[in-house]
């Protein structure tokens, strides 16, 4: 079945759209879109393939699909916009606006340790259900009575799926909005389609998340896991749909703020939201930018299994992750490989949606788009 594939993309970029094209042909796509955007201007706007896995269905424009990690980035720009006006700082106490984080000796964790995965909370102690995971509340006062599992400040650890509950509910403590309302209030009068939290109208637009392989998991108890496997697998499974297992797809899963995982969006979307943020003093001040977006924190973390680093929220770009040529570029992978970045001295802001799910960040079909990119800069 020919693959089909739409959209824009000027003549300077062609080998952006030969390298989207030999992701279907050659390297298992299912659907995907990609956006590039130099300086303002959306060079590169394509979209292809099937928005479901019977290929019934087309990938068109405004197809939103989960894009799970990507979000971490976008909850800790709503959190770095609060420190920019004045609202909170950066070495604050996040019990200073979220009092009851303070249980178990956490009273000294700081909003910035929350936002480069330092903050000591990457599970949640007590057994939750999937109810409890459509509940943000329920979610919040469980994380913030989870007992510490390394001293805050000393180490990080990736946060898997709490690092949006964490992130979010500061945000909801100083402004009174979820995290999903409060996007909403970025995103609009940027046309950005980037969501937590979807109407039925917005789920109507959802591609299907495909799975490689597509056999499910399976229930996976991960209290009944001991030695250095317990922490990783409560951070992924508990509750068991926290990584989106069993309930991707649902309207359930759809509708719920779970903003380290289930943020929902279009590659234009993510290009337009980061040329956005590399645009000085637009969503960002340029320091705060510069802070946000260096290594705040590296070392081995026994989530991810390698040597990592982190910013504010940013993941830098590095020599094994590589977002384009350029120092300062910053952004997020999502499992599977979804990306947004920015690269501020190229003025690239780039956005990369898909379906089929590889359960890696970097892969062969985004570093192959990375790479035509700036070929052809």
């Amino acid at each position: 079945m020919d693959t089909p594939i739409s959209g824009h993309c000027d003549p300077r970029y062609a080998s952006v759209r030969d390298a989207f094209e030999g992701n279907f042909l050659e390297r298992g796509e299912v659907g995907a879109a990609v956006c590039v955007m130099v300086r303002g201007e959306a060079v590169v706007d394509l979209v292809g393939g099937w928005a479901d896995e019977a290929r019934t269905q087309l990938w068109r424009r405004d197809t939103l699909v989960n894009f799970y990690s990507v979000g971490k980035a976008i909850v800790a720009l709503l959190a770095l916009q609060l420190v920019d006006d004045g609202s909170v700082g950066l070495d604050d106490p996040i019990a200073s606006v979220w009092p009851e984080f303070a249980a178990g000796g956490k009273q000294r964790a700081t909003i910035r340790e929350a936002l480069c995965h330092r903050a000591g909370v990457p599970a949640i102690r007590e057994r939750l259900t999937d109810d409890d995971l459509w509940d943000w509340q329920r979610m919040a006062d469980a994380l913030a009575a989870t007992d510490p599992w390394f001293e805050p400040g000393s180490r990080h650890i990736y946060h898997t799926n709490t690092y949006g509950h964490l992130v979010g509910e500061i945000v909801r403590r100083v402004t009174g909005e979820l995290p999903g309302a409060r996007l909403r209030r970025l995103t609009e009068p940027l046309a950005a389609d980037v969501h937590w939290g979807l109407t039925s109208d917005q789920q109507a637009r959802c591609a299907d998340v495909i799975w490689a392989p597509s056999a499910p998991l399976g229930a996976i108890d991960p209290f009944t896991i001991e030695g250095d496997a317990h922490l990783p697998m409560l951070g992924y499974f508990n509750p068991p749909g926290y990584s989106s297992n069993g309930v991707v797809n649902t309207a359930e899963w759809r509708a719920a703020q779970v903003p380290s995982t289930n943020g929902h969006g279009t590659a234009v979307g993510l290009a337009r939201l980061y040329g956005a943020i590399i645009e000085p003093h637009r969503l960002l001040s340029p320091a705060l930018l510069a802070e946000a977006t260096r290594v705040q924190s590296e070392g081995p973390c026994p989530v991810l299994g390698e040597d990592v680093a982190f910013g504010l929220g940013f993941v830098p770009t590095s020599g094994r992750r590589p977002l384009g040529t350029n120092s300062r570029s910053f952004g997020h992978f999502g499992t599977g490989g979804a990306l947004g970045f920015g690269d501020p001295d190229a003025g690239v802001s780039f956005g990369y949606v898909m379906n089929h799910v590889i359960p890696r960040w970097q892969s062969t079909r985004n570093r192959t788009l990375i790479d035509a990119v700036y070929a052809a800069l």
